[in-house]
């Protein structure tokens, strides 16, 4: 349902519960066991069609209103209020960082800085104009996976919950993001109709 006032809700990057995060980094270590780059890209591929349908689905004038939704597994707390198009915007700037870090490492580059749960939270004045740049991102990301040759390598860069990863973890974990998010706008869009 939406909320006009702001709801109590943990810091941004306060984190999953611990036994959440435990079992967050064993299914992800299986991921990479058992993964490939073409796996990686079809799941990838089929969230993002998801999410297309259901911000199809969605009224086009109400994207942009908050819904606070039931925390879903792999989602941050602070994450919980959210609109259409705030859930497009955070995955817009994590595409284009998932992007930057495995350019960075395949080109056998440290990326700057330090990846962090809290600097990649939304706009909450963002607009319909997020929609394209969106797409864009996704883009931007199978672009960088498909240019790099190898993406097993002893260069890493750290994740705030998963530790020290190579860009095929990189990878492995976009899909897997996305997944969760198409989650979280499944939710929203069903608080809009109520």
């Amino acid at each position: 349902m939406s909320t006009a006032s702001e709801p109590k809700l943990a810091a941004p990057g306060a984190g999953l519960p611990a036994i959440e995060h435990l079992i967050a980094r064993l299914l992800f270590g299986l991921r990479l066991l058992t993964g490939n780059r073409e796996a990686f890209t079809a799941k990838f591929k089929r969230e993002r069609g998801a999410i297309r349908d259901l911000v199809a689905s969605s009224d086009t004038a109400r994207r942009g209103e908050r819904v606070l939704i039931k925390r879903l597994p792999g989602l941050e707390d602070s994450s919980r209020n959210w609109s259409v198009w705030m859930t497009l915007d955070h995955l817009r700037i994590t595409n284009g960082e998932f992007a930057r870090i495995i350019t960075d490492l395949t080109h056998r580059r440290v990326p700057a800085g330090a990846a962090s749960t809290a600097a990649v939270k939304p706009s909450p004045t963002v607009t319909a104009a997020v929609e394209a740049e969106y797409e864009k991102s996704c883009d931007g990301l199978l672009a960088a996976a498909a240019a790099a040759p190898e993406l097993k390598m002893h260069l890493r860069f750290a994740h705030p919950w998963f530790g020290p990863m190579d860009a095929f973890a990189w990878y492995a974990l976009a899909g897997g993001h996305m997944g969760i998010h198409r989650g979280q706008i499944a939710r929203v869009v069903a608080g809009l109709a109520q």
